[in-house]
């Protein structure tokens, strides 16, 4: 199996990654508490579209080794950059979904834009999750500790539910659009990662304010967000990462939930595989 380790932290992690493809790289950022396997339903997309696919496995969760310290975005970052350092890769397109669209803005911080072409969020929790002084929308700080607090004292029963709030799930609902399998099989990856990555990631996404950073995002952006999102409120995410990026194309999902790509993964395909081809073609925010 391909594993790069990243020596520069404090801890030598290795990091599991996927390589499918040839053409412009497609970097895949999976979100919180899942694994690069959470990307199925668009990585042979991207494939068969013409481009070479990398997805990973953050630090703490899937294959990747479980190092005690470095959950930061600074440290998740310096992951994805020795991605691209050791693979020597050019014009990547970076793809963060949730979590993952805070290591898409802190590496573009961080590192620059010189080898990066474009940048998507999908579902992201950039800018802000934390309800404060200017994010009236947030989610509160009560319910935020609620979370670690599950975490800490029924990390699997928790995960269990959370799930289900991912996808705006209902039990018998008619209207649902994933199984019960689905459920089963996403639990499993979230309950295989590090309980201490999970509680750690978990503080990074839900205290991190991205807001000073936006203006670091130069390249053409694709920001992709559920108006039915219950997990990542839109108000605080999609709307204030639009108008905080300035070179972007927003497109909100009708009635779609967090996990749009499990979801709507049909419609994201087609969108995204037309933002890799085309790049920013309406700078007017679209409802589809």
């Amino acid at each position: 199996m391909p594993f790069l380790t990243n020596s520069t932290t404090e801890e030598t992690t290795d990091i599991f990654y996927e390589d499918y493809g040839k053409g412009q790289p497609v970097i895949l950022i999976h979100g919180w508490p899942l694994s690069h396997r959470a990307w199925e339903h668009q990585v042979s997309e991207i494939v068969d579209a013409g481009y070479r696919c990398i997805s990973y496995d953050r630090r703490g969760f899937g294959l990747s080794s479980f190092p005690w310290s470095g959950y930061d975005y600074s440290s998740l970052a310096s992951d994805l950059n020795q991605i691209i350092k050791q693979l020597k890769l050019k014009k990547c397109v970076l793809v963060g979904f949730s979590m993952g669209g805070g290591e898409v803005v802190r590496y573009l911080t961080d590192h620059g834009d010189k080898k990066i072409d474009k940048a998507v969020l999908i579902s992201s929790i950039v800018p802000i999750v934390m309800k404060k002084k200017g994010n009236p929308k947030g989610v509160p700080e009560k319910a935020l500790n609620g979370i670690l607090k599950a975490l800490k004292s029924d990390r699997v029963g928790f995960l269990k539910d959370f799930r289900k709030d991912f996808y705006n799930y209902k039990s018998r609902s008619k209207s649902n659009k994933v199984s019960e399998a689905q459920l089963e099989y996403d639990w499993s990856l979230a309950a295989y990662a590090s309980p201490n990555a999970t509680i750690k990631a978990a503080q990074s996404w839900a205290t991190t304010d991205f807001r000073s950073e936006l203006k670091n995002v130069k390249v053409p952006t694709l920001i992709i967000h559920g108006d039915a999102d219950q997990t990542v409120p839109i108000e605080t995410a999609g709307d204030q990462a639009a108008k905080g990026i300035k070179n972007n194309q927003y497109i909100v999902f009708k009635d779609a939930p967090h996990g749009l790509n499990v979801t709507h993964a049909q419609k994201l395909n087609k969108t995204l595989i037309h933002f890799l081809k085309e790049g920013i073609t309406s700078s007017r925010k679209k409802t589809i």
